[in-house]
Order: C-alpha cells, then structure tokens, then sequence
C-alpha cells in the first residue's frame, strides 16, 4: 500500500510538497486553517482585487526555481509575465526622486550621471552586482547533493567566492560606508534604504542580479490565480485537501510522528508529517518545544524579524496612469495611525495589470511597516479605532500624492498584522520570516528536527529572506528526502 503523508499548511510551500508528493504515488492530505495559498492570497471587493503578495517572482525564465513552477503548474503557457524595467522610484521629503532600475547597467549609467564625484564607487558596486547573476539555487537539498555536482558549482562560483568571502558577514550599511558617497543625492538614498538594521550585505549585492537576468518577472493576475494553479494542480493528482480546519499537535509516539490532531478534536494518522505552517507555532506549540537544536534556539531568540506591514487597498473608480509601479517615500516624521513610519511608506499602482480593477478604474496600495509590539496586546474596541484612523490617514496621504483623487475611492480595505496572524498564524506578522542579515545570510535551518523521526518542515522560516521560491523549493526538497528514505527514485 503507498505510504500516507500529512502535510499542515496550504501556502505554497505545502501545495509543493503535496504536488510532488502526489506525483511519487504517496496519499496526501493537507490542512489549511483557511484557505489555500496562505499568505500568497488576494480578496476580491467589489469587483476590485486587492493582493497581498506578489510584486515579482524568481525564477520567471530559468534555472531550479523556474523548474519548480513548471512542474507545480505556477507558470505555464497561459500565463503572461511582466519584467518592469524600474524597481521602484524613491522620494525624500525634499521632492528629490531617486530610480531603481531593474537592469544594473542602465542604472549604473543613471547613478553615474547623478553623481560623477562617485563614479569609481558606482561602477565597484554595480561590478559587485553583476559577479553575483552567476548565481544559481541548487536542484537538490545539501543531504543528496553530489560530489561532482558540489565541485562543478565550486567552479562556476569562483569568481564571486572572494565576494562572499569578503562581505559575508557585514551588513548593508558597513558595505555600503566604504564608499563614503560624496554625492548629496546618492548618499541621503543610500542612508535611508535600511535605516539602522541589520541587512546583509550580501543580500543587498544580490538584490538586482535575478531582474537583471529578467528571471525575477510579475505574474499577470497576481498571487490568487498562483495559489489557484497550484491547487488546481495538486487535486489533478487526486490530493487530499481539507480547509477551515486548525493542527493544534502533532502526535509523537516513541519519539516518531504518527499524525496530527486538530483542534476539533479529530485525529489523522500518516507514515510521514510534513509542517509546511508558521515554523515557530510548529516547533514551539504543536510539538511542544521538546526538539531543538543549539541552531534553532540561536534563530528563534536571537535572529531579526522582518517587520509586519500594514496594507491599505483602494479601489478607484477612474483610471489612474502612473510611470512606476511602486513609489516609496523616505518620511520618518509620518504616521498612520499609531505608526511613525521610520522606514517610510510605498504606494503600489496596478495599473500595468488590469485584471485587478474593472476597466476604467484602478487598485492603488499604501504599504507601511508597523512593529509587532503595537498590534500584540491591542483590544478589540482599540483595534476598530486604529483600523479606522489609519485608513483616514492613509486618505490624506493618497489625496496627497493624487490631487482629487478621493472622491473616487469606492472600495477601502485595511489589513494589519493582526490580520496576517488571523488567517496564516505567522510568527509576529513577520510575513517573510528571518531578515536575511550579517549574521544569518549563510544559515539555514534543517528540514528535520533533532531526536524526531517521521517529520519534516518546509516553508520560508528555513531559509533567512524568507519568500516565495524557498517555500517552493523546500516543499519539494522535502519529498525528495521522504523517497530517498523510502529508496525510491524522485521523479517530476
């Protein structure tokens, strides 16, 4: 008889392991404690759809994570991609605009045209930049990598070796004060782009090279019809899906996963637990923090979170244009709401994709971290009041930006940290996990747990940076490991 795997969480990480799970011939069931796609989702209002997800995925073109999205049904020849030449358009409170292009030497020549004085700087930077587009994700997980596989990336990576060597362990801002701007324009941008935290350096290197290779594209439609084509995919296949239904433990018999009992009291038994959920809801609450590692124990007290956002979503019943897709403002001295925006807020039109308006109207988004600290231990009567002022606020700064556009706005929808929590049960409303930083870039945590047989994760929380292509990736790296132990062939 095939072997049973349970699977929690239906985001993308658990629709993966479910899809390759399914085509390896195990029975699967998932549970999803809303519904499918976890915080890859958009609702529909009115006719309008607000996304909470995507603004670009890796792998659009080529490589393992594009293998990834072909073989779970993400992309396919019905699905149009947008590669958008600019990153985004950054305002100070001055008015002084700054352009991040998608192609670095488009905009090395911009940067260089700003500010001459900075020239050599730029063209170290961007050369930094164009090392690290040789990058490749691995196939396979590090268990089951093979010598000559490691030795052939050995090769193809020595180039940029002394980079990561070099900068491996220091942040944004020491790579970034070697170059001591002298540039007035380049140096208020490049102080502000993470403000005092600690962000890799190496993730900022890294940050253009996949829009450069024109392998980091928006999907048309956004993140709803993703999640739909996954859950389409695995059904296909004859999966098991259950929505609307909690874990609230994993039952360990002898030190081995045997099933997971929902809060409902209901049990389902499996050979095989996969925890595709909120990592620290798994480790910590559904098994009860009886299996750590030094590793997990250092990443979960120790390493920094990416902050919540706050997304407020209007629907407007005129068609606005605009030339960027995202523009963000650097505005310490702002609030919305209870939120001194310290990190400045964005405005996303969708504009360029029009199925997420009717036609002649459009969805313009304010985004704006808010710290966790503020939402924890808010009442229910002080939440409504906060949600309330913060839409008022964020009114203000839209008719602001957009001159008489208020009294278009037909639809306005607010979601708070409290509302990823909700619906997802993410750590914190930390929507991407572990900030990649000085300290992490290099650590990601293992799929298994010490001292636990039967049991594996797959998700964000595994990899620092946190996002769509590692949940992907790791939901198949799991099934891989699973047929392995099983001494079966993986096959897609």
């Amino acid at each position: 008889m095939n072997k049973k795997i349970v699977i929690i969480g239906g985001g993308v990480a658990g629709l993966s392991a479910g899809i390759y799970a399914r085509i390896n011939g195990f029975e699967t069931t998932i549970i999803e404690m809303h519904s499918t796609g976890g915080q890859c989702t958009a609702w529909e209002r009115k006719g309008y759809r607000f996304d909470y997800c995507l603004h670009w995925l890796v792998g659009t073109r080529s490589g393992p994570f594009h293998d990834i999205w072909l073989e779970t049904n993400v992309i396919n020849d019905k699905v149009k991609i947008i590669d958008h030449e600019v990153h985004t358009k950054v305002f100070a409170e001055d008015g002084t605009d700054f352009i991040v292009y998608t192609n670095i030497d488009r905009w090395e020549k911009y940067l260089c045209e700003i500010g001459p004085e900075d020239t050599k700087s730029i063209i170290k930077m961007c050369n930094d930049m164009r090392k690290t587009s040789v990058l490749e994700p691995y196939s396979d997980p590090p268990e089951l990598r093979k010598w000559r596989n490691k030795i052939g990336s050995f090769f193809k990576m020595l180039p940029i070796i002394i980079l990561f060597m070099k900068y491996g362990k220091k942040t944004f801002n020491q790579y970034i004060g070697q170059f001591n701007f002298k540039n007035p324009r380049l140096a208020l941008f490049f102080d502000n782009l993470f403000s005092s935290r600690d962000f890799s350096a190496l993730a900022f290197i890294m940050m253009l090279a996949w829009f450069h290779k024109k392998n980091a594209g928006y999907l048309l439609g956004g993140s709803k019809p993703m999640a739909q084509r996954m859950t389409e995919k695995y059904l296909n296949l004859s999966g098991i899906l259950t929505t609307k239904k909690k874990v609230g433990k994993i039952i360990v018999e002898d030190n081995i996963a045997k099933g997971v009992l929902l809060e409902d009291g209901s049990e389902i038994f499996a050979d095989y637990v996969i925890s595709a959920a909120d990592g620290h809801s798994t480790i910590f609450e559904m098994l009860g923090g009886k299996y750590l590692s030094e590793k997990i124990k250092e990443a979960y007290n120790s390493w920094e979170l990416f902050n919540p956002i706050v997304q407020v979503s209007f629907g407007i019943s005129s068609e606005i244009k605009t030339d960027f897709p995202v523009q963000s403002w650097i505005s310490k001295n702002t609030h919305i709401g209870m939120t001194k925006t310290d990190q400045g807020y964005s405005i996303m039109n969708y504009c360029f994709d029009p199925s997420m308006a009717p036609p002649g109207k459009s969805v313009i988004v304010i985004r704006f971290e808010s710290p966790w600290d503020l939402w924890k231990d808010i009442k229910d009567e002080d939440y409504l009041k906060e949600k309330q002022q913060i839409e008022n606020d964020a009114r203000i700064l839209l008719e602001k930006h957009f001159p008489g556009i208020t009294t278009n706005i037909e639809v306005v929808d607010v979601a708070t940290p409290v509302t990823d929590v909700r619906y997802t049960g993410v750590w914190k409303g930390s929507y991407e996990g572990f900030l990649p930083s000085s300290k992490n870039l290099m650590s990601n945590l293992k799929p298994t747990l010490p001292g636990l047989d039967g049991f594996y994760m797959a998700g964000q929380w595994l990899s620092p940076g946190g996002g769509l292509p590692p949940a992907g990736q790791t939901g198949k790296w799991v099934i891989q490991l699973i047929c392995k132990k099983e001494k079966m062939e993986f096959t897609t």
